[in-house]
């Protein structure tokens, strides 16, 4: 057939080969761009694998720093120790938590500020410990232990004993005694606190263990001293790392004292069995949120309780160690020659796990000797529901507290709880439940207490006597109140009074519940 004209300048069209060497090319690219992810990939696993590489990061560790607790197996294995407290410390033995040398979280000596943590306490192992060790992972150098109870039984006394940087000091005659002749007793800013039971004598008792405390952080050359109970964790936020260390370390030298607002948890189960793992929303401060949020949203906040938190809203204060300190109450501190200057901070807090535990509720059936009426639990307790609290511990069955727990205390309705997550008033904090979970999956609680001595009776009573006979004694020594007040005590007690300034007697600060609605027009006016 003849070619015409036409058919010698039709158009080009592509060839099936042109064709396929496009798709040919695609292909190689796609390849590479999936190999090359995969190598990088096999080529990190295979530098951080320990049987294999030498990872060039380790040649610069310290010796022995490879080595965390939980990293072999433990000694202490929970299902054959018997203690109820060891059973829920000791673990899992995954190394997620390999910050530090060893488990006693022990710091140098060179190491500024030195902190030290006071606090009066009856609680088991199983609160004590992983409150302690979260301090110490945050920066807390020294402890300083005032127990009592379940604390002070040999089992417990003796692992606390055994922990770097702890002091234990237990409530016996002589210690007594010796705040007997305290000179808090012929002061007049605790006095309104004296020979009342339950609340308002453990008020007592805290400012006199802390004027004590005062005195051994002082001699054990202490920067910084803080009150703190075991169910409250700083929360160091606004720090250039989460450090209580550092924290304090940009504190300005001439505040003689920094005020940690506080946040109250928020549970959301009535099956919590440790909080310092299992919670993770609070509730903020008046002092952390806008005015207008905070009245705003009051009612929805409140949820018919008696006030905003639960429990007190004034926050914890920690204390430069300087000549003339005192304490003015268990939530600050005061100086008996100047008026303090402090500050607030306006990020870092202290987080309250008030009630976050159904046994926190039902545990005060058992407490002091009031009746369980509203007119006789005001002689016994400072805030309208710990009152409440105690009434219905006391005269409900297991089914109605269990019903009252749920309704005041756990946050059940979502809504509700979105609601106030947007608007700020309740928050996420997750920081101190991963510290804590990976201290007890790195067998840090396990360790200690399976390190702990074996004490027999003796021992244990000499260890007693021993800790509170190198007991700092209490900076000024007046008469015993058990003696009496005479006519000679009380012009001694004057004189004194004279010579410092009325003003440095600041009424010792209980603790206060936040503002509430009928302060709204006060507020403004500030």
């Amino acid at each position: 057939m003849p070619i015409t004209n036409h058919q010698l300048h039709a158009p080009l069209r592509s060839t099936p080969s042109s064709s396929s060497s496009s798709h040919s090319f695609s292909s190689k690219i796609l390849l590479l761009l999936t190999l090359l992810p995969v190598s990088l990939a096999t080529i990190a696993f295979i530098l951080q694998w320990r049987g294999g590489i030498t990872d060039p990061a380790t040649l610069l560790s310290p010796p022995g720093s490879l080595h965390f607790p939980g990293m072999d197996p433990s000694p202490l294995s929970p299902v054959s120790h018997s203690h109820s407290d060891c059973v829920k410390l000791g673990r899992s033995s995954s190394p997620s938590f390999p910050y530090y040398h060893n488990w006693k979280l022990d710091f140098e000596a060179s190491l500024r500020p030195k902190i030290c943590v006071t606090t009066s306490t009856s609680a088991g192992l199983e609160q004590i410990l992983p409150w302690m060790f979260y301090h110490k992972v945050i920066g807390v150098t020294d402890f300083l232990l005032f127990v009592e109870g379940k604390a002070a039984s040999p089992e417990v006394s003796k692992v606390l004993e055994s922990i770097p940087g702890v002091k234990v000091i237990y409530r016996t005659r002589q210690l007594e005694e010796q705040q007997a002749k305290s000179r808090i007793w012929n002061e007049t800013w605790l006095s309104s606190f004296f020979y009342k039971p339950c609340n308002y004598e453990l008020f007592v008792k805290q400012s006199l263990n802390m004027e004590m405390a005062i005195v051994m952080a002082r001699d054990a050359g202490m920067d910084w001293i803080l009150h703190l109970d075991t169910d409250e964790l700083i929360h160091p936020a606004g720090a250039r790392e989460y450090s209580l260390r550092q924290l304090l370390l940009d504190v300005p030298g001439n505040v003689d004292m920094v005020i940690f607002p506080n946040y109250e948890s928020s549970v959301e189960r009535d099956d919590v069995k440790e909080p310092f793992s299992e919670v993770s929303m609070f509730k903020k401060n008046y002092d952390h949120l806008p005015k207008d949020t905070y009245f705003g949203m009051y009612k929805d906040s409140v949820r018919g309780n008696p006030n905003y938190f639960l429990t007190y809203g004034n926050g914890k204060a920690a204390a430069r160690i300087q000549d003339h300190l005192r304490p003015n109450g268990a939530h600050r501190w005061h100086n008996y020659m100047k008026t303090p200057n402090e500050i607030k901070l306006e990020e870092a807090a202290v987080l309250h796990y008030t009630y976050a535990k159904f046994s926190d509720l039902t545990s005060r059936r058992d407490r002091c000797g009031c009746k369980p009426t509203k007119e006789d639990v005001k002689r016994c307790f400072m805030l309208e529901f710990d009152r409440s609290a105690f009434i219905i511990a006391s005269t409900g069955t297991e089914e109605e507290m269990m019903k009252w727990y749920n309704e005041h205390v756990v946050w059940g309705d979502k809504d509700l709880k979105l609601k106030l997550l947007r608007k700020g008033i309740l928050t996420r904090i997750y920081a101190p439940m991963v510290i804590v979970q990976s201290l007890r999956e790195s067998g840090v609680f396990s360790s200690v207490i399976a390190s702990a001595p074996t004490l027999s009776k003796e021992s244990f009573l000499q260890s007693i006597d021993s800790s509170n006979s190198s007991r700092a004694v209490a900076s000024v020594s007046l008469p015993s109140r058990k003696a009496g007040r005479t006519k000679e005590s009380q012009a001694t007690v004057r004189k004194v009074l004279d010579i410092e300034s009325s003003s440095f007697h600041e009424v010792a600060v209980p603790p206060l519940s936040p503002p509430g609605v009928d302060d709204i027009d006060l507020s403004s006016e500030s």
